[in-house]
């Protein structure tokens, strides 16, 4: 069984549909695919109906922005109650802070080059706006050629133009998604390219709290770095998981490149209370959920 655990469509910063993403997922020989997008669950209901068509099952789940102490970092929260209350509330509050955010690079950036606030809105077609979608502008302006490009000159997180957004603490996060029924599974924790990680000390507060895994099969993680994770997980009594953090178009990463073990699927699955267990492809709809 092939199983992965991260992808984003246009509900957020991927370049698919959620059912463009589920038809690539099924011609990448995948048997489940997980719909991550950033803060949201607005492509869950097309992702579902397109996995019956094509065979396969999607686990429902969102990335969720975090920050400690000015550091970046996500969690990926797996087959939680869409309609709680609280996670909910944190996801749209953290949505709300990437628009005012982006606003900002945007007006920032554009005193030097060709790029405006429409421009952004465009790509986002309403989905989550993100840094993608600021990226995405760029090289529709012929700034930068590509998504990586723009990244690499003006959007990281020690880029004059960066601006941080406000987002839940990571404990906190995970709490929410415990009490949600959900499960969470700490993001590319050793992706040091995208800039400061945190310590192995609040990965442990994490567990602590209730996460399950840590994503350690990733595109950003070397060998040493994926030696080191599954150490800790070891330590912290920690399921391992992999996957691609499909965006499409977006980036280079290709789905399937790394995948989770049936094992630890089926772990995830079994710690889930939501009852949003996929069944063939079907997830509950909104009103039966």
């Amino acid at each position: 069984m092939r199983i992965d655990l991260h992808s984003h469509s246009t509900a957020s910063d991927g370049t698919d549909s959620p059912a463009q993403l589920v038809a690539a997922a099924g011609a990448a020989d995948l048997d489940v695919v997980a719909l991550t997008d950033h803060d949201t669950v607005s492509g869950w209901d097309d992702a579902a109906a397109a996995a019956q068509l094509a065979g396969i099952t999607v686990v429902p789940g969102a990335e969720i922005s975090c920050r400690w102490h000015g550091v970046s970092l996500h969690l990926l929260a797996y087959l939680f109650d869409r309609n709680d209350a609280a996670l909910l509330a944190e996801m749209e509050r953290t949505r709300s802070g990437r628009v005012s955010r982006a606003e900002i690079m945007v007006a920032q950036l554009a005193t030097r080059y060709p790029i405006t606030w429409p421009q952004v809105q465009r790509h986002a077609s309403g989905g989550t706006i993100g840094r993608p979608h600021i990226a995405d502008a760029l090289v529709a302006s012929g700034v930068v050629s590509s998504r990586d490009e723009a990244f690499d000159r003006f959007l990281h997180s020690r880029s004059p133009y960066y601006v941080p957004h406000v987002a839940p603490e990571p404990v906190h996060a995970v709490r929410l998604v415990r009490a949600a029924g959900g499960v969470a599974v700490f993001a590319h924790p050793g992706a040091q390219a995208r800039g400061a990680v945190v310590p192995d000390s609040l990965i442990g507060e994490m567990a602590a709290a209730g996460m399950l895994g840590l994503e350690v099969a990733h595109r950003d993680h070397d060998e040493p770095t994926r030696t080191r994770l599954r150490a800790l997980a070891g330590e912290l009594g920690l399921l391992v998981t992999g996957s691609s953090d499909y965006h499409g178009t977006g980036k280079l990463n290709r789905l399937g490149e790394n995948t989770t073990s049936e094992e630890a699927y089926d772990a995830i699955v079994a710690a889930a209370t939501s009852g949003l267990v996929p069944v063939n492809g079907r997830l509950p709809s909104a009103e039966e959920s």
